[in-house]
Formats: structure tokens, sequence, C-alpha cells
């Protein structure tokens, strides 16, 4: 197995972030929808005011080879904080060796750490490894609530 640490992801991590997040972005069909570019990753995980916070998967030589990047949410029912992962993945020839795992407890350890009463994340419905890791790690899903979005386009027009 491949000796590996998960640690906080520093600023120099960016360009490797995006690079990372081109990957799940192909893997997900969803290449067409990627706006994000080194400077609003900067400013989303670094800037002023902060929007998230990431993890890196670091194999020894290899270098980083999986992320996760999560931020916080609300829950009126809860009365608390959660933590809402964004993205959670590992290059696929980096798979299976518990690195997923490993950046899966460390987000919810943060959450843990910070006093959160959930964490919560979503997944495609054809992502059929993606669900199964989710089930193995005692996740519940809840089938029954549909993600609704505003992209930017759409948040002008309702504010009109």
């Amino acid at each position: 197995m491949p000796s590996f640490q998960i640690r906080p992801a520093a600023e120099q991590d960016i360009p490797v972030i995006l690079e990372l997040v081109r990957g799940i972005a192909e893997y997900e069909k969803l290449l067409d929808q990627l706006e994000a570019t080194e400077g609003r990753m900067h400013e989303a995980l670094f800037g002023e005011r902060p929007a998230a916070r990431g993890l890196i998967a670091e194999h020894e030589t290899d270098g980083p080879v999986g992320y996760a990047i999560f931020c916080y949410n609300f829950s009126t029912f809860v009365g608390k904080a959660g933590i809402y992962l964004e993205d959670l993945y590992v290059k696929p020839e980096y798979r299976g060796h518990g690195m997923g795992k490993a950046l899966f407890k460390a987000v919810a350890q943060v959450a843990l750490d910070e006093d959160c009463g959930r964490m919560e994340w979503v997944a495609l419905d054809w992502n059929t490894p993606a669900l199964e890791f989710y089930k193995s790690q005692g996740a519940q899903c809840l089938g029954e609530w549909q993600l609704h979005r505003f992209n930017e386009e759409q948040l002008k027009a309702a504010t009109k």
C-alpha cells in the first residue's frame, strides 16, 4: 500500500487542486461546466473571507493525488452548523488504497472537532462506486430530497 498523508491545503496547492477538480469534472462528465480559475480558487480558499476549506491526500513520492473541499452550512432543525462536502476525489490510479476513506474521515473529524451537527454531500445517481463507498461508511441516502440550484444568471434574474 502506498504511503500517504492527509494535510490541509496550502496556497501553493491551488494549481494541483484545479488539476484535480478537472479530473472530477471529466469523471462526472461535467467538464463543460467547469469555470473555476486559479484566482477564484485562491480567493475561495485563502482570500480575505474564505468560503471553503480543503484537504490534500499527498502520496509520499508522487505528491498530491486527491483532495476534499468542504464548507459550512446550517441546520435550523439541529440548531448547529454543519459541513457540506463539495468534492472528494482521488486520481483513478491511486484508488483502492484508503486515500478516499482517509480524506472522508478527516472531513468528518473536522465536523466533530468544530461541533457540527451533521455532514452532507451529494453524489450523481449513476456514480455507483461513490454511492457504494458512502453506504459502506454508514451514510444514509435522503432520496426524498431534491437538490435545486440557481447559477449566477438565475441569481441575477431572481433579484429583478
